[in-house]
Parts: structure tokens; sequence; C-alpha cells
């Protein structure tokens, strides 16, 4: 086995977490601290479902205003979503 030159541990790791699969995974697992940043603290406490299937953001809200206020602004929500994370994770809003 042929010796190579020693890598940093910090580049490894970066090149591990630029990995597209890994990057997404990661934007994923941050979703629910984007989703209280851009909808507030009050409607993030709302907030009792929040679940990513297939691209499909399912958000389930108590309070039947901010249930259609989120319904209103789904389309821009994800928009801004997708922008934060820094890739197109979320496909569609469904508010339940």
């Amino acid at each position: 086995m042929k010796r190579t030159e020693p890598k940093i541990i910090g580049d490894i790791l970066r090149e591990f977490f630029e990995r597209p699969f890994v990057a997404r995974k990661l934007a994923e697992g941050r979703l629910p601290e984007l989703w209280a940043e851009v909808v507030g603290s009050h409607i993030a406490s709302l907030t009792h479902t929040f679940e990513l299937k297939n691209g499909i953001l399912h958000v389930g809200i108590s309070s039947s205003v901010a249930r259609q206020e989120i319904f209103f602004r789904r389309d821009e929500l994800m928009t801004i979503l997708n922008n934060r994370s820094g890739h197109r994770i979320i496909n569609a809003i469904i508010v339940k």
C-alpha cells in the first residue's frame, strides 16, 4: 500500500460534508430551525406537526388563523426556506 501525503482532518471533513447527498441531508436537518426563524416564534410554537416526505413539507398548525396565513404564504415560504437552506429540498407545502 502506497503512502500519500498526510491530510488535515478539517479538510477531510469539509470534503465529506460538501458532498451533495450529505449536504442535502444536513439542510433537511436544519429545516425546523429555519422554519422557526422564517415564520416567527409564535407560529412556530403553534406548529404541532412538521414532516418532510419526498420533497413535500407537511405542516400541522393548531390555530385556524395561523393555518390560513401559512396557507396563503406557502409559495413565498417555500422559496425562502429553500434559499436559506442552500438546496431545493421543498417542492410543496401542505398545511393541515
